[in-house]
């Protein structure tokens, strides 16, 4: 805007010098071509001009259409809390402020003449943390083993889905990936796009054995069912590969965790990824 003034300024001074001193010769079509050319400059300011205008108009409306739809998906996440915990999170937030604007007007008067009421020993509250919430899940007390997480290399799309493994036969073996579009759908119970099955049979070649299961990049992996090898599951391809573990090996829970009250069964194999890699933790025989 501040060119495109100075331009119309300019204009005004070259037609006013043109009509003072025109002689009607070539001076008068020199300055008429000057003219001619600060025209055309302020016309190519305004296209500019007007374009800027319409995009700033378009990302608005693409802004308002996104605001929208976070609305919309917000909304339908607070139909899947079933446990009610959005509802305790927002009244704990009132109940904060609240407490927030009872303390500023405690404050903004002179300290009271009197001691205050109630007897506790403890004095007033100084702090009030977040509230900790607990749900009991989509399976409560139904699977006591498993794993659940959220892959640190996703496939694009995929960067806020959630998986879970139960293990559904005997505490020890499974033969599908649960998998779901956030953390606050695995909290509910909301499984889209739902179960990745391995095999329809469990136990099988091939599936699941033991709890200690990890998904890293767009793959399951964990020990394979009554084998020394390591099963990496693709879940785009549903196809299976295997590596053979180190000869001795601790296998089919000859190997497992243990502290003084109990042991895990079939934890002889141990999965983990870090930042960009994916390792393992097995056990030989006389490690402990």
């Amino acid at each position: 805007m501040l060119g495109l003034d100075r331009r119309l300024v300019q204009l005004q001074e070259d037609v006013s010098v043109l009509e003072k001193e025109d002689d009607g010769d070539l001076y008068g079509v020199l300055s008429l071509n000057v003219i001619h050319n600060e025209m055309t400059e302020i016309r190519l300011l305004l296209d500019k001009l007007n374009t800027t205008t319409e995009e700033q108009h378009k990302q608005t409306a693409a802004t308002t259409h996104r605001m929208e739809q976070v609305r919309a998906e917000m909304e339908q996440l607070e139909t899947f809390d079933t446990q009610q915990v959005v509802k305790r999170q927002e009244a704990n937030q009132r109940l904060r402020r609240d407490l927030d604007k009872c303390r500023n007007g405690l404050h903004a008067g002179p300290p009271p003449t009197e001691p205050p009421n109630g007897s506790c020993p403890y004095g007033e509250f100084l702090n009030i943390s977040e509230p900790r919430v607990y749900t009991a899940g989509e399976y409560p007390g139904s699977y006591k083993y498993g794993a659940w997480g959220r892959d640190p290399k996703p496939e694009p799309g995929k960067e806020s889905w959630h998986w879970l493994v139960l293990m559904t036969s005997s505490n020890r073996y499974s033969n599908y990936v649960r998998q779901y579009h956030s953390l606050s759908s695995l909290i509910v119970g909301q499984s889209v796009p739902g179960n990745v099955l391995i095999s329809s049979s469990n136990p099988t070649t091939n599936t699941i054995q033991g709890p200690n299961v990890v998904l890293y990049g767009g793959s399951l992996y964990y020990n394979c069912y009554n084998q020394h090898a390591v099963c990496r599951f693709n879940l785009t391809s549903k196809t299976v590969t295997n590596v053979d573990l180190p000869q001795g090996t601790r296998y089919n829970s000859k190997g497992n965790f243990c502290h003084l009250d109990e042991c895990y069964p079939y934890t002889d194999l141990d999965l983990a990824h870090e930042v960009g890699r994916l390792g393992g933790l097995h056990h030989h025989p006389g490690l402990w």
